[in-house]
C-alpha cells in the first residue's frame, strides 16, 4: 500500500477523525466535509506529483475574524481576533532544488524558482508574491528554504472578509518551516515574515492583525504598541453562550479599492505628524482633543475623525477584553455595537464612493433582526466592500441566514468556529 493510500486510511480513524474536530469543530457535517476534503488534496497530489521517495504532509494555516480593533493595527493600537475554522490546505511534499510547484483550485498552476528571490514588480497583486516574499524574508532572517510540491485549496474564499492572503501566507512560512527548520518558527516572528510578503511583494500596506490571528490561533487580544506585540490568549466560547459568529458575504467587489484602503492608516498618520509622532497610539488621547480645533485646516476633517475612531476603538478593546474575562455578554455585545456605528460614522469604511450600498443595508437589516436579540453586527475587516459580522442567537440563526441569503445570495453566510490553533501539521 503506497504512502497515500495510508494517509487516506488513517485520516479515517479514530485519531484522525479527533485531530480534523479539534481544528474544525463538531457541527453537523463538519466531519464528513473536511474527511471528503483531505481525501480529496491527497488524491490531487497523487495524481500531480506520485511521490514515492519524500514524505507528503498535510499543512493547514486558518482564516480569521476580526472581533474588536477595526483599523487599529496599523496605528499600534489593540485588537481582538481569533482564527477560524476556515482554512487553506496543503498536500506538500519538499523537492531536491529550489523550485516551488503549486496547484491550487481555481488558479493556474505556479512554478517559481527560490533561486531569485529579488522583489518582481510585475508579480504584485499575485500568488508567487506572496510565496517569493515569505521565502525571501526567511532567508534573511537566517532560516532555511527550498523548493516543494504543493496540491493546495482553500475555504478562505476571496472577499469573504476572512483573509484568504493571510491563510495563504502564514501556509507557506509553514510549509518552508515544516519542511527545512523543524517547525521552529515562533508565532510573532512567522505572523511578521507573513506581513512583509504581503506589504513588500504583494504590495498590500496591511497591519499584523490578520496574519498575527492566523499564525497564533484561538482567540487573541493582541497589543502592537512595540515592534514586539504582546498576545494573550483568551478562553472564551461564545457557543457555549448560545451564541453563533455569522459573516455575511454582501457579494459587494473590491476592485479599485486599494486606494480606499490605503488612506485609512495613512490618514490617521498625517494627523499623528502633526505631533512629530508616527503612529497615533503614541499621542494620548487627551492631547489630541486638546489640539484638534487647531488641527483643523492642517490635516482633512475626515482624517480627524478616522483618528477620533482609533481613539475610541483602541480604549473599547480593552472594554470588550474586561467584559469577556467577567462573562458580560450584555456589556461585550453593546462595545460591539458601538464599534460598528464608529466604523460608519467615523473611519468612513462601510462603503466607497459609488452606488454599492450592500454593507449598509446588510448591517441595516441585522439591526432589524438583532437589535431586540441581545445580538450584535458591526462591518468586519477592510470594510468598504465584502463582509459584515453578526452575533446571531441560537434561536435566530435560521432566520437570519435564510433572511440575509434571500437578500444577498445563497451561501453568503458563514457560520464560523474559533479554531483553537494556527498553522497545524495534520500527520497521518
Amino acid at each position: 500500500m503506497n504512502q497515500y493510500a495510508n494517509m487516506i486510511r488513517s485520516l479515517k480513524s479514530a485519531e484522525g477523525m479527533q485531530r480534523l474536530m479539534h481544528l474544525y469543530g463538531d457541527r453537523d457535517g463538519m466531519l464528513v466535509e473536511q474527511t471528503g476534503r483531505y481525501t480529496g488534496i491527497i488524491k490531487r497530489h497523487e495524481e500531480l506529483f506520485h511521490e514515492t521517495e519524500k514524505d507528503v504532509l498535510l499543512i493547514s494555516a486558518p482564516g480569521r475574524t476580526e472581533i474588536g480593533g477595526n483599523h487599529t493595527d496599523h496605528n499600534r493600537g489593540r485588537v481582538l481576533a481569533a482564527a477560524v475554522n476556515r482554512d487553506t490546505l496543503s498536500a506538500v511534499s519538499a523537492r531536491d532544488d529550489m523550485e516551488v510547484h503549486v496547484y491550487s483550485d481555481g488558479y493556474a498552476p505556479l512554478k517559481l524558482d527560490l533561486n531569485e528571490l529579488a522583489a518582481v514588480e510585475c508579480e504584485q497583486g499575485t500568488t508567487a508574491a506572496l510565496i517569493r516574499g515569505v521565502a525571501a524574508r526567511m532567508q534573511e532572517l537566517g532560516y532555511k528554504i527550498g523548493g516543494f510540491n504543493a496540491a493546495v485549496t482553500s475555504s478562505v474564499a476571496s472577499g469573504s472578509g476572512l483573509s484568504s492572503s493571510a491563510a495563504f501566507e502564514v501556509m507557506v512560512c509553514a510549509i518552508l518551516d515544516q519542511l527545512y527548520n523543524g517547525f521552529s518558527i515562533d508565532f510573532i516572528t512567522r505572523a511578521k515574515i507573513s506581513q512583509y510578503a504581503e506589504n513588500v511583494y504583494f504590495g498590500k500596506p496591511s497591519g499584523l492583525l490578520d496574519q498575527m490571528a492566523s499564525s497564533a490561533g484561538g482567540l487573541v487580544t493582541v497589543d502592537f504598541r512595540n515592534d514586539d506585540p504582546e498576545v494573550r490568549a483568551m478562553n472564551f466560547d461564545f457557543a457555549k453562550y448560545g451564541f453563533s459568529l455569522v459573516v455575511v458575504a454582501t457579494g459587494g467587489s473590491h476592485a479599485d479599492l486599494t486606494d480606499d484602503y490605503a488612506a485609512i492608516p495613512a490618514e490617521m498618520k498625517q494627523v499623528a505628524a502633526c505631533f512629530n509622532e508616527p503612529y497615533l497610539r503614541r499621542i494620548r488621547p487627551e492631547e489630541f482633543y486638546q489640539a484638534l480645533p487647531k488641527l483643523r485646516g492642517k490635516v482633512s476633517d475626515r482624517a480627524l475623525m478616522r483618528a477620533m475612531h482609533f481613539f475610541e476603538e483602541d480604549e473599547r478593546v480593552v472594554r470588550q477584553v474586561s467584559a469577556l474575562d467577567r462573562n458580560d455578554l450584555f456589556a461585550f455585545m453593546w462595545e460591539i455595537i458601538c464599534s460598528g456605528r464608529s466604523s460608519y460614522m467615523y473611519l468612513q469604511n462601510v462603503y466607497a464612493h459609488n452606488d454599492d450600498q450592500s454593507l449598509s443595508l446588510a448591517l441595516a437589516m441585522a439591526e432589524h433582526m438583532l437589535s431586540d436579540k441581545d445580538g450584535a453586527w458591526r462591518i468586519h475587516g477592510g470594510g468598504f466592500a465584502g463582509t459584515t459580522l453578526n452575533f446571531v442567537p441560537a434561536g435566530e440563526l435560521k432566520h437570519f441566514i435564510e433572511t440575509m441569503e434571500a437578500a444577498f445570495g445563497e451561501r453568503c453566510c458563514h457560520v464560523l468556529d474559533i479554531r483553537p490553533e494556527g498553522p497545524a501539521v495534520i500527520k497521518l
